[in-house]
């Protein structure tokens, strides 16, 4: 707000026009550029008060924060070092294989491979004997027919095919026995495989629990270490605020604060304005 708006609005007041509303957020919102203005002042000057005696708690304690947040970033650089070396020592031994292990899985797809093998013989086996059990059954029912027929050549030769099947029939059976035997060993070893396999990722995954407790340890300390750097950040901002507070009320009175403040006198021009119009604002709105 300019003076000249300033009388106005005061006229206006005089008959009756009364803003208070408006006023009062006009002020809030020029007085919340006004502390970033001030932030930013203090940041850009800082370096430059330590012979401003009323700054000196302000001045020494940025040095003493300035150093503290150094080593805190010094901290958090180490310590995101070790959760990338961490990390990395995980994803390793976790996707190791040892000659052991590769050897075991190797030995694993062969036994697979002929237990898929013996699977089909055996389903061959069944089928061949279905084969042979539905001829035997036709057979059966012919030689009934024809002993009540009376036809005795035409049922010894029947009865000759059907000992010829039954015979197969049990070569067939005993087949089907010694492959499901077979199959049944080969899925023993699978399991004993399997576990011996289990075992060797276990050691694996005990090796990398010492990663994981690195990688537990190193955020716990990244996330301390965060949470001192943006306090320590809050107060600098807090300084600096009153730094910039102090240099640009005293910048034309004080001999230290214009040495200061130079080359940011523009922008302290502008700052004072804020405040007068936050002031004529606070006024008009009867504060």
């Amino acid at each position: 707000m300019t003076t000249t708006r300033y009388i106005f609005a005061r006229i206006a007041q005089a008959f009756g026009v009364n803003r208070r509303q408006r006023r009062m957020s006009e002020a809030a919102s020029e007085m919340h550029l006004l502390r970033e203005a001030e932030q930013v002042l203090g940041q850009s000057v800082w370096e430059r008060v330590e012979e401003v005696e009323e700054l000196g708690v302000e001045y020494w304690n940025l040095r003493k924060l300035i150093k503290e947040r150094e080593e805190i970033r010094s901290k958090l650089s180490d310590c995101e070092a070790v959760l990338a070396d961490a990390h990395e020592q995980r994803s390793s031994l976790l996707n190791a294989k040892s000659d052991s292990q590769l050897e075991l899985e190797e030995k694993r797809g062969g036994l697979l491979a002929d237990l898929e093998k013996l699977a089909k013989d055996r389903d061959s086996v069944i089928q061949q004997a279905r084969e042979i059990r539905r001829v035997y059954d036709g057979l059966k029912m012919k030689a009934e027919v024809l002993q009540r027929e009376g036809t005795s050549e035409s049922i010894e030769k029947t009865r000759s095919r059907m000992t010829e099947l039954k015979t197969r029939f049990t070569d067939l059976k005993t087949d089907r026995d010694r492959i499901a035997s077979s199959i049944a060993e080969g899925d023993a070893l699978v399991d004993i495989i399997d576990n011996q396999l289990s075992e060797e990722r276990q050691k694996h995954r005990a090796e990398a629990s010492v990663a994981f407790q690195q990688i537990g340890q190193a955020n716990r300390d990244i996330s301390a270490l965060k949470a001192q750097q943006g306090l320590i950040d809050t107060q600098m901002r807090q300084l600096y605020s009153e730094i910039g507070r102090h240099v640009s009320r005293n910048a034309f009175v004080n001999e230290q604060c214009k040495q200061a403040a130079k080359g940011h006198i523009p922008m302290i021009d502008v700052m004072r304005a804020l405040r007068k119009s936050v002031a004529m604002n606070h006024r008009l709105a009867g504060m």
